[in-house]
């Protein structure tokens, strides 16, 4: 059979071009196409190291940002803690000094009104021992028809008086 007798011939040519064009594509994948796909992989890496590295110096750069932010809400709270210590302090010697003068007015305000209390008694009780005087020298006068003297009247209400 003639098909049969043809294919040692068949198979050495395409055996023969199979060789050529996978030589062609190893040569000019591996030639010419991996050193490129290399370089683009070197350069990824290289960015992405680059990368990483500037990430870990703005991470740096944000942990002492930090660290300085901290230390300054630190100050800031030391400082508003002083300072209210000191505005509780003069508006505790404030409030001290207006209780002072008002306790020293209402002292004053006191005595004053005492003074008033103790004059008036004394009038109140001087016109109460003149009107008992009074009324005793004339129920004295009405009932016995006699004179008594003013001054031992005087004497004995204002005994009476003294003994309640």
């Amino acid at each position: 059979m003639p098909q049969l007798s043809q294919i040692g011939e068949i198979y050495a040519s395409q055996l023969f071009w199979l060789a050529i064009v996978f030589a062609l594509i190893y040569f000019g994948i591996g030639k010419a196409m991996v050193p490129k796909i290399e370089k683009t992989v070197e350069d990824r890496n290289a960015r992405i190291q680059g990368d990483i590295a500037a990430a870990e110096g703005a991470r740096a750069t944000a942990l002492a940002s930090e660290r300085d932010y901290q230390a300054g809400l630190e100050s800031a709270r030391s400082k508003a803690t002083v300072a209210i210590g000191a505005a509780k302090l003069r508006a505790t010697a404030s409030t001290e000094a207006s209780l002072k003068t008002s306790d020293a007015a209402m002292a004053e305000q006191l005595a004053t009104a005492t003074g008033k209390i103790e004059t008036s008694k004394t009038a109140a009780l001087a016109e109460i021992e003149t009107a008992t005087t009074d009324a005793v020298e004339q129920i004295v006068a009405k009932l016995s028809g006699v004179a008594v003297d003013r001054a031992t009247i005087e004497m004995r209400v204002k005994a009476e008086l003294a003994h309640g």
